[in-house]
């Protein structure tokens, strides 16, 4: 693999781990993520919690697939009708998934890589449609919307089944120490590489959760199968993170109640 070429607002990079001691990885689990940049966490959801958010996320899913058909081509930015839906900003409208979205997994996850102060910073439902033949390419989250700091933490929880026929995470290891790549547009979403024989796939039960950093390349293979892929995206970053553009010196403090609330404060979880 080529060395990739950095982002334009990645000018001096060093990757962090958080000085915490853990709550909740074990020892093969820490390893993983450090070398990697992912990990696997089995069982993170139990079925009955599963129902519950598919429950509540399908009618919002519903009505993104509506306006979706409204629209020329069927297609908003990445998001197409029958292809594939991204449905953001679920916790202000579902008081279930606001609690989903701070069990005490997560809070154990946020702390253990993140520190001692977090934020939820992004959540989003991602439905990949059946028989849909193109795959979500590689990409780094940080590199959709440049957050700094630039590590943050991406919870894709399993809502169904998913392995390499129906769209699962492939994942780029060992290349997020390098921070943000440049990356450019595609009509399927920014683009870091175009392949890649390192790539490894993440297959997931409904409720697990592949935990990556916000700088690990990953992407979504296409959905072959008679059933639509789920997950939902929770992701979190220090407080304080702010939003940056190439085109403009101002900063967005990502501090919205609503969307962007407190989870952790001094490593303890934050009432709602």
């Amino acid at each position: 693999m080529s060395r990739p070429a950095l982002h334009p607002l990645n000018r001096s990079f060093t990757w962090h781990e958080s000085p915490l001691p853990t709550r909740r990885r074990s020892a093969d689990q820490t390893a993983q993520f450090n070398e990697d940049g992912f990990v696997l966490i089995e069982e993170g959801f139990d079925a009955t919690q599963i129902a519950h958010a598919i429950d509540e996320i399908d009618p919002f899913e519903a009505r993104t697939e509506t306006h979706l058909r409204t629209k020329p081509g069927g297609r908003i930015s990445i998001s197409q009708a029958d292809a594939i839906t991204f449905t953001t900003h679920l916790v202000p409208r579902s008081p279930f998934l606001r609690d989903f979205s701070r069990v005490p997994l997560i809070l154990d996850l946020c702390h253990d890589l993140i520190g001692p102060d977090v934020r939820l910073y992004w959540d989003q439902a991602v439905y990949k449609k059946p028989g849909q033949p193109d795959e979500f390419p590689f990409h780094q989250d940080n590199g959709y919307t440049f957050v700094r700091p630039q590590q943050y933490l991406t919870c894709w929880v399993a809502l169904t089944d998913t392995d390499e026929t129906n769209g699962c995470p492939w994942v780029l290891p060992g290349l997020y120490p390098r921070g943000t790549l440049a990356h450019e547009s595609t009509p399927l979403g920014w683009r870091c590489f175009t392949e890649s024989d390192d790539a490894i796939p993440v297959r997931a039960k409904a409720g697990d959760i592949v935990v990556f950093s916000s700088l690990t390349p990953h992407r979504t293979g296409p959905n072959r199968t008679e059933s639509t892929r789920k997950s939902y995206i929770l992701q979190y970053a220090p407080n304080g993170a702010a939003l940056r553009r190439a085109d403009s010196p101002n900063v967005i403090v990502q501090d919205d109640p609503d969307r962007h609330y407190l989870v952790l404060r001094h490593g303890d979880a934050v009432p709602c």
